[in-house]
């Protein structure tokens, strides 16, 4: 009996087979690395260090304000990108996204010269305000929101994008207001994406490392979040940078295992549902 025949553009499957497993290996191996090095006897001890508590304080304080801000100005952005007869809209989304493929101390460097005391915004800012962004803790809040931003931004203006106008045009037919459409109807729909993209948006604020370092410095109990003190452990106490590093390795498992299962789980949003008025 002859073999069977491959259909044209099948991939052989002795070439799959070690490709996967080598792909696989090589972001496998480097987790698997962290976590066998870990201290687990000494690991309670060592987040319980004061200047490690503090950094763990600091960045949830800075995540979260950052995630926060991100969605009060990234929702609006993204519905502009998504909704509005905007002039040059493609320009204006490049320049959204520009922070999610700049190198992060270029984007730090460019905070500093928006920001900075001598900066376009930031002489003015300290003149009229006497406000002061750089080497401050609202600085790295500023820093991981200008990095942060565009990951709810794209998820949301991708949701609104897909999202049945039909159901919208029905509420204000019914005599729903603008805002009252956006709060009963379009936020509901778009829930999902919404809680996806802060998710991500607040998992990339709780890593950032080049921005914050470069506009905010790394100050302890000031600045220094849980990335630059993972960089500053590593040369004098590396249990403690393995130990918050696994910290922000679980985080990050935890946030991809839930934006995962809202993304890719198979389940569709509930567009057919009627939203009550």
């Amino acid at each position: 009996m002859t073999a069977a025949r491959r259909r044209p553009g099948q991939v052989p499957f002795l070439l799959v087979v070690p490709a996967g497993l080598a792909l696989v290996a090589f972001f496998v191996l480097p987790t698997i690395g962290l976590v066998e090095r870990t201290p687990w006897t000494d690991l309670f001890g060592l987040l319980g260090e004061p200047s490690v508590r503090e950094a763990l304080r600091l960045s949830l304080v800075c995540s979260l304000s950052a995630t926060a801000l991100s969605v009060v100005l990234g929702v609006p952005l993204a519905w502009l990108l998504a909704r509005a007869p905007l002039p040059g809209r493609g320009v204006v989304r490049a320049l959204v996204l520009l922070p999610m493929v700049l190198p992060p101390v270029v984007g730090g460097v460019a905070l500093l010269l928006a920001f900075g005391r001598r900066g376009l915004a930031g002489q003015w800012l300290e003149q009229w305000f006497d406000l002061r962004l750089p080497f401050t803790t609202p600085g790295v809040v500023l820093a991981e929101t200008f990095v942060a931003m565009p990951f709810l931004v794209i998820t949301v203006e991708g949701a609104l994008r897909s999202l049945d106008p039909r159901y919208e045009d029905a509420a204000a037919t019914l005599g729903a207001g603008r805002l009252t459409v956006l709060r009963r109807v379009t936020l509901p729909m778009i829930r999902p994406s919404l809680v996806a993209g802060a998710l991500l948006t607040w998992a990339r604020a709780l890593g950032e490392f080049g921005a914050t370092i470069t506009f905010a410095g790394n100050f302890e109990g000031r600045t220094q979040t849980m990335p630059l003190a993972v960089f500053i452990a590593l040369e004098t106490n590396p249990a403690a940078a393995i130990a918050l590093s696994l910290v922000l390795l679980a985080i990050s498992v935890t946030v991809l295992a839930v934006v995962g299962s809202r993304v890719f789980g198979g389940r569709r949003a509930p567009a057919a549902q009627p939203v009550p008025l």
